[in-house]
C-alpha cells in the first residue's frame, strides 16, 4: 500500500517549485501561447480575409495540388460542404497540420518539468532532504512522475480549448460555426495527450536522476519529442493524414512506450544511487 499522503506532498511541492522557477514557467507559457493563441489567431484572421480568387490562394492551391488530390474519401467529403476554396484551405490548415504541433505541447510541458524533478533538485541543494523522506523508492518515483504528467495533460486541455475558442472567434465568419472538434480531436484530446504527457516523463526522470543540472536534463531528455515530429513531418508531406484511426493507432503507440519507460524507471530507480551523486 502506498503512502497518498507523502505522494500527494510531493506532488504539490513540485508544482508549487514549476510556479516560482522563471526557468521552467517561461517556456509553459510562452510556448502554449504562440503555438494555439498567436499562430492560429493570425492565421485565421489571415483566411477569413482573404479573397478567394486572389493570386495566393491560387499558388497555395497548385503547389499543394498533389496533397488535395490523395487526401482521404472521408476528408474530401466534409470538404465538399464548403463553397469556396479558402473554406476548403482553412479546413485543411487547422485541422491537418495543427493537431500534430498540438501534440508537441503536453510533450514539452512534461519534459521541462520532469527535467527539473531531480536535477532542479540537485540545483537547489533539496535533494538530500527529498531522499530522507518517509517513502519508498516506487513512492518517490511515482510521486516524481505526477506532477509533470498533470502539468502536461492540464495544459494540453487548456491550450485546446484555447486554440478552439481562437479559431472559432477568427474564422467564423467564413467558416460559420465550430470545424475544429470531431471524433478525431476527442480522440486525440483524451486518449493520446495523456499518452504525449507521458512518453518523456520515464525517460526525463531517469535522465534528470543522473545528470547534475536542470539544463543537462533537459537537452538530454529533447530526444523523446523525435516521434511527435516525425508525425508532424509525415502530416507535412502528405504520408499521413489525422483522422480517428490515426489518433487511435498513435495514442496505442506512444502509451506502449510510456508504459515501457516507466516500468523500466520504477525496476531502476533506487535513492541509493541518488546520494552517491550528491
Amino acid at each position: 500500500m502506498m503512502n497518498g499522503r507523502a505522494i500527494r506532498a510531493i506532488v504539490r511541492k513540485d508544482l508549487k517549485v514549476v510556479l516560482q522557477s522563471k526557468a521552467v514557467l517561461i517556456p509553459l507559457i510562452m510556448v502554449p501561447l504562440i503555438l494555439l493563441v498567436i499562430i492560429p489567431a493570425v492565421g485565421g484572421l489571415l483566411l477569413a480575409n482573404t479573397d478567394p480568387s486572389s493570386p495566393a490562394i491560387t499558388d497555395f492551391r497548385r503547389e499543394t495540388g498533389a496533397f488535395f488530390d490523395n487526401l482521404p474519401g472521408t476528408i474530401n467529403d466534409r470538404l465538399q460542404q464548403y463553397d469556396s476554396e479558402v473554406q476548403r484551405i482553412t479546413y485543411v490548415v487547422f485541422n491537418l497540420y495543427f493537431p500534430a504541433m498540438y501534440l508537441l505541447l503536453p510533450t514539452m510541458v512534461a519534459n521541462v518539468i520532469a527535467a527539473d524533478s531531480f536535477a532542479g533538485e540537485k540545483e537547489r541543494k533539496t535533494l538530500e532532504a527529498l531522499i530522507y523522506t518517509p517513502t519508498t523508492d516506487r513512492e518517490l518515483y511515482v510521486a516524481k512522475l505526477i506532477s509533470p504528467w498533470l502539468a502536461g495533460v492540464g495544459v494540453g486541455w487548456i491550450g485546446y480549448i484555447a486554440f478552439a475558442l481562437i479559431v472559432t472567434l477568427t474564422t467564423w465568419s467564413l467558416m460559420g460555426g465550430v470545424f475544429v472538434f470531431d471524433l478525431a480531436w476527442l480522440l486525440l484530446i483524451l486518449w493520446v495527450t495523456p499518452a504525449a504527457a507521458g512518453i518523456g516523463l520515464g525517460a526525463m526522470v531517469l535522465v534528470s536522476s543522473r545528470v547534475s543540472t536542470f539544463q543537462e536534463a533537459y537537452q538530454l531528455g529533447g530526444v523523446v519529442v523525435v516521434p511527435v515530429l516525425l508525425l508532424l513531418f509525415g502530416q507535412l508531406g502528405g504520408v499521413v493524414y489525422f483522422s480517428p484511426l490515426v489518433a487511435f493507432v498513435v495514442g496505442a503507440i506512444l502509451w506502449a512506450i510510456t508504459v515501457a519507460l516507466i516500468v523500466y524507471g520504477a525496476r531502476t530507480f533506487h535513492r541509493g544511487e541518488l546520494m552517491a551523486r550528491l
